[in-house]
């Protein structure tokens, strides 16, 4: 096993185990989790979930309405902690968060060119999903048109990914010969966007 396995197989494990124990409010909890600004890849989550529901472990529309609320329970307490703590507080702290100004820039820009639809559009878009709760409070949006975004966004956003888990594990039957190959190349996949994610993230606080 590579050090990137020993680092991150971890990570798909308990994403796996969280799932399949909890279910439903397994998805809640580890969606929260990645919209609380802690970088839990949901392109991990959702398709497992996908997967389950291909085993007829739960439903299609559950999975997605629990990947969709997940994302608006994370939201709050992130939106907040910007509209309380303010700017100054998210650049001095932000890299706890793994959050740099560059980040912040971005999600300033989204905003301005699209107002209260850029938290729509936001999350449906990779990594930006993660951390646009912050300046969406920074900047004091409307917070029931915030939560409204979040939720409808999340849900085109659940439905595709686990839509995607789905049909891999209808089809699972034509990569029996491989499919433990097939398998960890999915996770390698994973672990290089985390990788690359915490990685990009790093570098902005850095030069921060």
């Amino acid at each position: 096993m590579s050090n990137l396995d020993q680092i991150l197989l971890p990570v798909i494990n308990f994403i796996e185990h969280t799932i399949t124990g909890m279910g439903e409010m397994g998805i809640v909890l580890l969606m929260a989790i990645e919209s609380a600004n802690i970088p839990l890849p949901s392109e991990a989550i959702l398709p497992f979930a996908g997967y389950l529901v291909s085993k007829g472990a739960m439903g299609f529309h559950a999975a997605s309405f629990a990947g969709a609320f997940g994302c608006v329970v994370g939201s709050i307490p992130s939106y907040y902690l910007g509209y309380f703590g303010g700017r100054p507080f998210v650049e001095k702290h932000g890299k706890w968060f793994l959050i740099s100004k560059k980040d912040l820039e971005t999600a300033d820009k989204w905003t301005k060119k699209y107002g209260d639809w850029a938290f729509f559009i936001c999350r449906m878009l990779p990594v930006v999903r993660t951390f646009i709760s912050l300046p969406a409070g920074i900047l004091k949006a409307n917070f029931p048109r915030f939560i409204l975004f979040t939720f409808i966004g999340s849900l085109v956003w659940s439905y595709f990914l686990v839509y995607i888990g789905l049909k891999l594990g209808q089809h699972r039957e034509v990569f029996s010969a491989f499919w433990h190959k097939f398998d960890y190349a999915i996770v390698g996949i994973l672990l290089l966007l985390f990788v690359i994610y915490v990685y990009k993230h790093i570098k902005h606080l850095k030069e921060s």
